[in-house]
């Protein structure tokens, strides 16, 4: 069942940088940046109250995040839904006709269960269901 949303996922061209001027700019301190093995991929997360912005940068030119920050600079790109069944959630969504990105669920950065909707499920928002 969907409970709460996790996260707001962040795409940027420079990831040390962004994450500069948001510690200055809310006065915290600069969030680890972490790689993520045989994915080429940095992420880093920002927790404000109970929503963390999930920052990503794509280190590849083709990839994914490089294509979306090519096209529409740094970015939201999704908002992530917790979820205790994500199993059953990406079930019950597809049985209610919302086409999904991710038939099944796969590993996500962080090393938790996601799921994406497509980009036209919602008119060109994406969601994603993650693990808390």
């Amino acid at each position: 069942m969907i409970k709460d949303v996790g996260h707001v996922g962040i795409a940027v061209k420079d990831i040390e940088e962004t994450l500069a001027a948001v510690a200055r700019s809310l006065n915290i301190p600069v969030p680890k940046v972490n790689d993520v093995p045989g994915r080429n991929l940095k992420f880093a997360v920002v927790n404000i109250g109970q929503v963390a912005l999930e920052f990503i940068q794509d280190k590849s030119n083709d990839g994914e995040f490089a294509r979306f920050v090519r096209e529409k600079g740094n970015a939201i790109h999704h908002i992530a839904f917790l979820t205790d069944d994500i199993e059953g959630d990406v079930e019950l969504l597809k049985k209610r006709g919302v086409e999904m990105a991710d038939q099944k669920p796969k590993v996500g950065v962080r090393g938790k269960k996601i799921a994406f909707t497509s980009k036209t499920a919602f008119n060109g928002i994406p969601f994603e269901l993650t693990e808390p």
